[in-house]
């Protein structure tokens, strides 16, 4: 527009609050992922195993139907193992889908020098990370903690209030431990797709880092004669927060406190590499 016109105007409009602007990416991130066919129809199949596990709760407080069936009522057991595996096969799904939906966040943003267009806008590097990770974060909480927490509703309401009462530390458990896992997982995707800037070399070194990472654990183990080399390896310690969680009698040379620092100290790598890419301008040297 020719300045001599004099014929802008800015926008005088309602303004979105500030505390919710970076709700405007995850809308739009959001809407992106669902696009591709693939990403929803795992999305859909990603809750399988909860029906599963629904039907087993049924199952379990039916025991007329379990006699028909020639079942023993005693077979069928919901109590924290079970929870435990619901948790372990939620964690393998939610770490697929990771996988398939988070490189895709900030890579192209990068790959094609978009970030000066997001930070010429109110937006900080803080609102930004945050407006990107939600999307996994929510997405990933659909499919773990969510659904879990309705199978242990659901689960109360068959059991009664004293069973509810008595086990409740489990929904915490479950709360907590999907919690910690989406944590790690946001902030690896995040911090592989902004140093590497290619969608399918960062998944590729999402894989790597967590099925390498327990060979190369092992090696360390063997080479070494220690038991240390599995704090290089993501899902043990994922392994180990959860089974102290869950007080599950399983063996495991890592306790859960140890394992939980380490997973912490790994967030905060993630979180500061994440932050040195994700800026306005680059230097090139």
């Amino acid at each position: 527009m020719a300045v001599y016109r004099r014929n802008y105007r800015p926008y005088s409009g309602a303004q979105t609050a500030e505390w919710s602007r970076f709700l405007v990416l995850f809308r739009y991130s959001r809407r992106n992922l669902f696009r591709s066919k693939i990403q929803t129809g795992f999305f859909v199949l990603c809750f399988f195993y909860p029906i599963a596990c629904l039907v087993m709760i049924y199952l379990a407080h039916s025991a007329s139907f379990l006699a028909k069936l020639g079942v023993p009522s005693q077979l069928i057991s919901i109590d924290n193992m079970f929870f435990f595996r619901y948790m372990s096969v939620q964690g393998v799904l939610a770490f697929l889908m990771t996988a398939f939906a988070g490189p895709g966040l900030i890579s192209p943003d990068l790959a094609n020098g978009a970030l000066p267009l997001y930070f010429c806008r109110p937006f900080s590097r803080a609102e930004y990370v945050l407006g990107k990770s939600s999307v996994l974060g929510i997405l990933l909480s659909q499919i773990t903690w969510i659904p879990g927490l309705v199978l242990f509703t659901i689960q109360g309401s068959f059991a009664g209030a004293s069973w509810t009462w008595n086990n409740l530390w489990i929904a915490g458990s479950l709360v907590v431990a999907s919690l910690i896992w989406i944590a790690i997982l946001s902030l690896l995707a995040m911090a592989l797709s902004a140093w590497v800037k290619w969608r399918i070399v960062a998944g590729a070194l999402l894989l790597a880092v967590m099925f390498f990472g327990a060979g190369f654990a092992q090696a360390i183990n063997a080479v070494m004669h220690t038991d240390s080399g599995h704090f290089v390896d993501v899902a043990y310690l994922m392994a180990a927060v959860w089974i102290g969680l869950f007080k599950v009698d399983a063996e495991n040379s890592i306790t859960a406190f140890p394992a939980l620092i380490a997973l912490l100290v790994y967030c905060s790598f993630c979180l500061w590499l994440l932050m040195r890419k994700v800026r306005a301008y680059e230097v090139i040297r």
